[in-house]
């Protein structure tokens, strides 16, 4: 319900900021801290969704707000699990502050939307959506990922402070982030296009409406697919690799957000 967003978003706040401090200040044991302030944001916010059915007058899960909330949870909940192999809470500081506005959004969303909408959706709308919105929340983990590498990459370059570098994440790992979003989140974005057309030829009886969604999902689609045959069979550099993953973050933010608000 949207207690359970509203509490998400405080603890996403607040773990941001922590990763924030600890990056700042070096403190491991903040950072630390910060990165168990967004495991429990992520549970909160679990909650959040699983009880949405109890609502009268619940929201659609293809609305904006809820979709922007679904995939930075994704986005959150991946970072968790790649935080068990590989040492990397700084990005916490990155994620948090994204995964508060999507929980603060769904939970303006939730108290305003005056008609139902999730029981009449169906099935292949929360297929498309939840897996669009965890191709979308990896992705958009490789893009972080991307901006801390290219940071670290340039500092140690500059030759500034390499020895006290502290508490943040090492450049392999931050590749390894990077590969594995990637490789993760691009077939789920493509599994998540491919239930977006059974979902029109189901309802619609087409497979192609031309919206302004539409068109620009797959103009994502294709430029992910390029990075993904850099990446792995062109064998695109780890510095190559990042800044292109910034890129189609940004690219990301503008098909998926700028588009869904100016449409």
């Amino acid at each position: 319900m949207v207690e359970f967003h509203q509490i998400a978003a405080a603890l996403y706040l607040a773990a941001g900021v922590g990763a924030l401090l600890g990056v700042v200040l070096r403190n491991g044991r903040i950072e630390r801290g910060a990165a168990w302030g967004l495991a429990l944001g992520v549970a909160v916010q679990g909650l959040g969704f699983a009880t949405l059915h109890r609502l009268h007058n619940a929201p659609a899960v293809t609305d904006l707000p809820m979709a922007v909330s679904l995939m930075t949870w994704m986005g959150a909940l991946s970072l968790l699990a790649l935080m068990w192999r590989l040492r990397i809470p700084a990005l916490a500081a990155v994620i948090g502050p994204a995964a508060f506005l999507g929980a603060f959004m769904a939970a303006l969303h939730i108290v305003d939307r005056p008609e139902a909408g999730l029981a009449q959706s169906g099935s292949w709308p929360h297929v498309h959506v939840l897996l669009g919105s965890a191709g979308l929340g990896l992705l958009g983990l490789a893009g972080i990922a991307g901006v801390f590498f290219l940071a670290e990459h340039r500092r140690i370059k500059a030759k500034r402070n390499v020895r006290g570098r502290g508490v943040l994440p090492s450049l392999e790992a931050l590749d390894r982030v990077n590969a594995i979003a990637l490789a993760a989140g691009f077939p789920l974005l493509t599994l998540g296009l491919m239930t977006g057309v059974l979902w029109l030829q189901e309802v619609h009886g087409v497979f192609w409406f031309g919206t302004s969604h539409e068109v620009w999902m797959v103009i994502a689609w294709g430029i992910y697919a390029g990075l993904s045959l850099a990446r792995f069979v062109g064998h695109q550099g780890a510095r190559q690799a990042a800044a292109s993953a910034v890129a189609g973050l940004l690219f990301l933010i503008f098909a998926v957000v700028g588009i869904g608000v100016l449409a």
